[in-house]
């Protein structure tokens, strides 16, 4: 007698009407691929926490298209991405460091102090592109030095970018405490021009701009070696480090990301409000770092997409339209539902993280 002859028979499922029996192998199998589906898909998974933030930015949209005339209008939807390009832009820096496992406290003050020097400078009479090179170059700079401290003193990020938070803010002061008009004929033929678009809809230029760098982030993210780096080292800095990958530099190339994006960022609200101001974008951080977070980005790093982002913002610019719309709302209440939101969202990324964990 062989080995095979003692094995016990299968189990048998009982089979359809019209059907053959199923066989408890089969039935393990089955249940492997959907425990796989599972794992990949809805448990925990990017793919996952951006559906679910896709379905609640319809399902709020929707909301407000049945409580409020003219909330539905295609312009209403558009003015979502025109009146916070600069905080998409700000997100996608944030992404970016958070995907690793840091954060960056110092984007709100970033955008203040690119603001102030393109007010000041193009007060002093500098040419528009040359004002632009300088303001992005020093959002870069501040980075750079933030990277380097977090990496090379293997500091905390918390720490290290909140003292560049106050640094930025200080700077903005120190180069002029009241607001400074924006009268440049560029930024002001960029703020007054759009992008036409069918049916009497429009974009902005900073819209456009925006959804651009989204693009090349996305792009970056997952289609160089760069980004799968970045993923990396939010999934383990270690591991990552053994597998010879440039940890040192990639941690310090997000911190450079996020500075150039949030002096980007300040760009795009100059033009937006057509002056520079030392109290701009007090809470801006926290509003990037909310809509990373609620657009499915994990805060320990390493599961993320910038599409969630971007969707993230969305849903934050759909929560003031609707209360805008409403007329009779304290604008504070945007802040308690985001909070909520974001708590929501949190609980959903701890749950599904243990489903996860467990299902494999």
């Amino acid at each position: 007698m062989t080995v095979s002859d003692t094995r016990p028979p299968e189990e048998q499922v009982p089979a359809p009407p019209g059907g053959t029996p199923r066989s408890a192998a089969s039935r393990a199998g089955w249940q492997g691929a959907v425990r796989g589906w599972l794992r990949s898909t809805s448990t925990g998974s990017s793919t996952f926490s951006v559906l679910v933030t896709a379905v609640l930015l319809v399902v709020l949209f929707g909301a407000g298209s049945i409580r409020y005339e003219n909330f539905g209008y295609p312009q209403v939807a558009l003015n979502l991405l025109v009146d916070n390009a600069y905080l998409i832009v700000l997100a996608v820096g944030m992404t970016f460091v958070i995907l690793t496992g840091g954060i960056d406290l110092s984007s709100g003050a970033v955008v203040a102090l690119g603001t102030v020097m393109a007010a000041r400078l193009l007060q002093a009479g500098w040419p528009a592109p040359v004002v632009i090179a300088v303001v992005l170059a020093t959002g870069a700079l501040l980075g750079w030095l933030m990277g380097l401290a977090i990496h090379g003193l293997q500091l905390q990020p918390f720490i290290v970018t909140l003292a560049g938070m106050f640094l930025a803010r200080g700077i903005c002061f120190a180069i002029s405490g009241p607001s400074i008009p924006i009268q440049d004929d560029w930024f002001t033929a960029v703020a007054i021009n759009v992008v036409e678009l069918p049916g009497g809809t429009f974009l902005s230029y900073g819209a456009v701009l925006a959804l651009v760098v989204v693009a090349v982030a996305a792009y970056v993210l997952h289609r160089t070696r760069f980004g799968r780096t970045v993923y990396a080292i939010g999934g383990s800095e270690s591991s990552a480090a053994l597998m010879g990958l440039a940890v040192g530099r990639t941690k310090v190339g997000v911190y450079v990301i996020s500075g150039f994006c949030s002096a980007l960022g300040g760009l795009l609200f100059s033009v937006y409000i057509l002056s520079g101001w030392s109290l701009h974008g007090i809470g801006l951080e926290l509003d990037a770092i909310a809509a990373v977070v609620i657009g499915g980005t994990v805060l320990v790093g390493g599961r993320g997409l910038v599409l969630g982002s971007l969707l993230g913002v969305l849903v934050l610019g759909t929560i003031k339209a609707l209360i805008d719309f409403d007329g009779g709302l304290n604008s504070w209440w945007t802040k308690i539902t985001v909070g909520v939101l974001l708590l929501v969202f949190v609980v959903l990324q701890r749950v599904t993280g243990r489903r996860s964990g467990t299902a494999s």
